[in-house]
């Protein structure tokens, strides 16, 4: 074999070839419909709601809430993190396969605007890792987020945007193989305006690259919030709510115009906790229900 020939493109040319694409086209049957009354379905992340609760009570409390699943979050107390031994990924998977709750994502802090090569390849290889993480533990997804502009550092803005968008490409190109997607969210300060992540789509150009829709008020920005949804609505696939007692945000329209796009994603809450967090999570999830008018 060759040193061009690597163990990743035999693996590719062969058994992924076949089983990669099918474990792909199935997770992607995975999203579940509208729920009986019409409405979309609600998880939370990890973030703030449960940072730190271990995996059985990840599963109880939810359970409990009439929540559906989860995405967890890098660096909280459940510790599902890549230096997990294949034994202990499978007994993540199983503690959730034997639950009514699904392991929907993972939610990284991977990130490709920096100036510095070497940075932004670290994390480009740390969003693989995860994604055999992700695939080990029975997820389908990975979170990843752009997180700023290199202006200031003198580089055009356009260029990190590009930069942003093919790191994205080679992330999803790479997960693709493992039936993984990769969501990339709509996040920082300079880079959540709309008008950018779509431009960082542009220059991502894979069906396997997608977007975390993040509820920023920055999405009532430019020429607001329908426009905003149109320019990106073909690749939602996770919303990630905050506080739904903002109303300065349109919830309401949000999941509206996410029903009226055909979207069969889930929605997760992700706001901030409190010492009676069950009950928070229980007003939480009746809200959520209201603002669909199915309660």
């Amino acid at each position: 074999m060759s040193d061009n020939f690597s163990r990743r493109n035999f693996l590719k040319s062969a058994a992924l070839s076949a089983t990669g694409a099918l474990l792909y086209e199935g997770n992607r049957t995975l999203a579940k419909p509208l729920g009986p009354k019409g409405e979309l379905r609600l998880c939370t992340v990890t973030y703030n709601f449960a940072k730190n609760w271990d995996i059985e009570t990840i599963i109880e409390n939810l359970t409990k809430t009439k929540y559906e699943a989860v995405e967890l979050r890098t660096t909280h107390a459940h510790k599902v993190e890549v230096d997990l031994t294949p034994a202990q990924r499978q007994e993540v998977k199983k503690k959730f396969e034997d639950s009514p709750i699904e392991l929907h994502s993972l939610g990284s802090a991977f990130e490709y605007h920096s100036y510095d090569p070497k940075e932004v390849r670290r994390n480009i290889e740390g969003t693989k890792e995860y994604t055999l993480l992700a695939r080990d533990v029975g997820a389908i997804g990975v979170k990843v987020r752009p997180n700023g502009l290199m202006t200031k550092k003198g580089i055009p803005e356009e260029q990190t945007l590009e930069q942003i968008g093919k790191s994205l490409r080679e992330c999803a190109e790479f997960a693709e193989d493992y039936g993984i997607k990769i969501r990339i969210e709509c996040h920082g300060r300079e880079t959540s305006r709309i008008p950018r992540m779509k431009k960082i789509m542009d220059y991502a150009d894979h069906d396997n690259a997608l977007i975390c829709w993040n509820c920023n008020p920055a999405d009532l920005l430019d020429d607001g919030f329908d426009a905003n949804f149109d320019l990106l609505k073909s690749k939602i696939d996770l919303v990630h709510m905050h506080e739904l007692s903002n109303l300065n945000y349109p919830f309401r329209k949000l999941f509206k115009r996410l029903k009226e796009s055909g979207y069969t994603g889930y929605c997760l809450a992700e706001a901030a906790s409190s010492p009676d967090i069950i009950r928070i999570m229980e007003y939480y999830r009746a809200l959520f229900l209201a603002y669909q008018n199915v309660v």
